[in-house]
């Protein structure tokens, strides 16, 4: 309940991934995307200027005007547990 106040307040950012993993974030100035571990959902956050980049330029062709995007790479993380029980 606190979090989700937070949430409405702007302090914190709510991020929904697949298998119902949720997590909440301080709110940052600069944006970044996420990596997420199929196996023990482990999150890994990342800033690829030339992914920013290409990401305008897509919406630009399509005469689209972005209010924000969200991404989340999904794999198997570098843990030896995770790869060996990787499906």
């Amino acid at each position: 309940r606190v979090l989700t106040q937070f949430e409405q307040a702007g302090i914190v950012e709510r991020h929904n991934f697949e298998n119902n993993l949720s997590v909440f974030e301080i709110t940052q100035d600069e944006h970044h995307d996420h990596l997420v571990c199929d196996v023990c959902g482990k999150i890994i956050e990342f800033h690829n200027e030339v992914i920013e980049e290409e990401q305008l330029k897509v919406a630009q062709e399509h005469g689209f005007k972005l209010s924000g995007h969200s991404l989340v790479l999904y794999g198997i993380c570098n843990n030896q547990e995770c790869k060996d029980n990787a499906r």
